[in-house]
């Protein structure tokens, strides 16, 4: 397994955190059944269980995220959570939803590009990927 420079280490652990950080932030508002919350998940068909079914997703993905040997699943899973959120603002909810200026698109978006940004740093500890560079 190739190690990470310090720079990447650093950058890594900087966006683990911010991104986890996003996650963890939204969990209360969606297992309180905060209003917007409830809002959000009406408007896309999926009260109460898509609120927290994706609740109860970020929340493992947050954790993947804090720990080194699982933050490429991590990246990987809140990419795939943030897919849902970006398509469904684009499609059905609208960038703004109820007057927050585009708050949430945007930190739906960051936490994908961040993820992203972590996977490709974490690439080599992925299983299948890293066997694919030690063979090279």
């Amino acid at each position: 397994m190739n190690h990470l420079s310090k720079a990447q280490t650093v950058v890594s652990w900087i966006l683990q955190l911010a991104v986890a950080g996003i996650l963890l932030q939204t969990l209360f508002f969606k297992f309180t059944g905060a209003e917007e919350s409830v809002y959000i998940f009406s408007k896309l068909g999926a009260e109460p269980w898509g609120r927290i079914g994706s609740g109860v997703v970020e929340l493992i993905a947050s954790l993947l995220l804090l720990a080194p040997a699982t933050a490429p699943l991590g990246a990987i899973v809140t990419m795939g959570v943030m897919s849902g959120a970006i398509v469904s603002h684009l499609t059905i909810l609208g960038i703004e939803v109820k007057g927050d200026g585009g708050l949430l698109f945007g930190l739906a978006l960051t936490a994908f590009l961040g993820s992203a940004i972590v996977l490709v740093i974490r690439r080599s500890q992925i299983p299948i990927v890293g066997r694919f560079f030690q063979l090279a």
